[in-house]
């Protein structure tokens, strides 16, 4: 059973919801250990003390602020939470805005926020089906783990998922940048743009987050169990973009051909009756793996379309 990443109250006027935080979001890449190359052993970091060198128990860690050069005041966690102890377990709602007035680039990390108990359900429902018929994202404040986050809760499919927010100053103004000067001298052809229009609407769709997947790790992973079990391994490095000068109209429109032909099936993967053009890069990645074609690791989309293909278009000769 999942654990709870903070627990409190949230608050809306003079309603308090006694609320539990939970990550929404789970990581699954691959982990690696770090190992002595020459006896193969694992290697492990120690907590040493800087000036005589033995080694320290987590327990007798505490926690410092440097005020000088190499002199330090220890700070309890209590003490922090003194400062001010009643939002350490509050999220304290203050606004209530459109989502869409929120831009992405704020969000950090996302938390399912759940009642913490009984008695929390029907004021939790509440609020929820509340901020669900407005269609509004409340903002809201609250400190954890000894830090102040601002973060947007919203409602989604009968339950608050609250994110995490970036503050105003700490998001980088794009105008610091030096693209941005570059940019502003370019100019765009109308035919260039309506191309590219096409070229975008050709590719819409409804989003499906199913379709999605990190191809990167399952490469990783097969290579991995490949190697494990001793199999000789034929790794063919993707081919880079040397950052040249292109004919962006000529690459416009060879974008827009393949789009059509993968979003119609019309390529040479349409033979044998299937639609080749219609299926994820993963699906495809499968059943290139399936056939054991050669550089499927580094093959885009288009690629294992017509990789796939000439394969069948090879069975059919054979």
């Amino acid at each position: 059973m999942a654990r709870p990443t903070w627990s409190g109250s949230i608050s809306f006027g003079l309603v308090s919801v006694p609320v539990q935080l939970f990550t929404a979001v789970r990581t699954h890449s691959v982990r690696f250990t770090q190992l002595h190359k020459d006896t193969g052993n694992r290697v492990r970091n120690k907590r040493v003390d800087e000036t005589t060198g033995d080694e320290v128990a987590y327990g007798d860690i505490v926690k410092g602020y440097e005020v000088a050069d190499g002199q330090y005041v220890v700070v309890d966690p209590d003490e922090l939470d003194e400062l001010d102890p009643e939002a350490s377990r509050l999220i304290d709602i203050e606004d209530f805005v459109e989502l869409q007035q929120i831009d992405p680039v704020y969000y950090d990390r996302a938390y399912y926020l759940m009642p913490s108990g009984d008695a929390a359900a029907k004021p939790y429902k509440l609020l929820a089906e509340a901020m669900e018929q407005a269609g509004k994202v409340a903002v809201a404040r609250f400190v954890m783990r000894n830090k102040e986050y601002l973060a947007a809760v919203r409602a989604r499919d009968g339950l608050l998922v609250l994110s995490t927010m970036h503050y105003a100053d700490e998001v980088a103004d794009p105008a610091d940048l030096e693209a941005t000067d570059t940019l502003e001298q370019v100019e765009v052809a109308p035919r260039e743009l309506a191309m590219a229009e096409q070229l975008i609407d050709s590719l819409v769709t409804d989003f499906d987050p199913e379709r999605y997947h990190d191809e990167y790790q399952q490469r990783v992973t097969s290579f991995l169990e490949a190697k494990a079990e001793g199999q000789e391994l034929e790794v063919t490095p993707p081919e880079r973009d040397t950052g040249g000068v292109i004919d962006l109209m000529a690459a416009l429109e060879q974008s827009l051909e393949s789009a059509k032909r993968d979003r119609g099936g019309e390529g040479t993967g349409s033979s044998r009756g299937r639609d080749y053009g219609a299926m994820t890069k993963d699906e495809l990645y499968d059943l290139a793996q399936e056939r054991d074609l050669p550089g499927r690791s580094s093959m885009s989309k288009e690629e294992l379309v017509e990789a796939l293909g000439t394969s069948d278009a090879s069975s059919k000769a054979s």
